[in-house]
């Protein structure tokens, strides 16, 4: 008898624990998480990353389901409103396995990112964006994600998140690429 798997999440927050706004224990998240019916929850590092599995094998949410759900228990719990962006396991290994920056994530992976995008694009955002570009950065999209090289550093950088927020016309949050592969490392345990 075959028996049924159980799926297992990502789920990247935005805006948590950055310069002293939004701070969230990461005790407090997984314990939200786990609240909601899903099991196996870790985080990584302290800025909102999350892996965690659905307890019911039965259980056929969405990622965006689950953001929806997330997002408004985070709201009622800790008094903001913050963005979660959901993936599955399977998206992740197919957003580091489409990667077209294999020579920079190599070479240099703190300097790559991974933008998670609320929706995916139309060609106009993405030719706003390009134009917006006025440094060496580059970057491309693939659905709802944006691969972005920063070769001079992301502090530096005038290709801001609120730039590439009003450019492309949705929410995103990023994580550099050594952060994406140990996500991955964890849908894997």
């Amino acid at each position: 008898m075959r028996r049924a798997t159980v799926e297992t999440f990502v789920a990247l927050l935005r805006a948590v624990n950055v310069a002293g706004h939004q701070m969230v224990a990461m005790a407090d998240l997984r314990d939200l998480v786990t609240r909601q019916k899903f099991a196996d929850v870790r985080s990584l590092l302290q800025s909102g990353n999350l892996v965690f599995r659905c307890a019911d094998p039965k259980d056929r949410r969405t990622a965006a389901d689950i953001e929806r759900l997330l997002e408004a228990a985070a709201e009622k719990r800790f008094g903001f409103r913050t963005d979660f962006f959901v993936r599955t396991a399977a998206e992740l290994a197919a957003i580091i396995a489409r990667n077209p920056f294999r020579k920079e994530a190599e070479r240099d992976p703190a300097h790559l990112v991974a933008m998670f995008l609320k929706n995916a694009l139309a060609p106009k955002h993405v030719t706003a964006l390009e134009e917006a570009i006025v440094g060496p950065e580059s970057f491309r999209v693939q659905g709802r994600l944006a691969y972005i090289v920063y070769p001079d550093g992301i502090g530096k950088s005038k290709l801001t998140t609120a730039l590439i927020d009003r450019k492309l016309e949705t929410r995103g949050t990023a994580r550099n690429w050594n952060t994406v592969l140990k996500l991955a490392a964890m849908c894997e345990d």
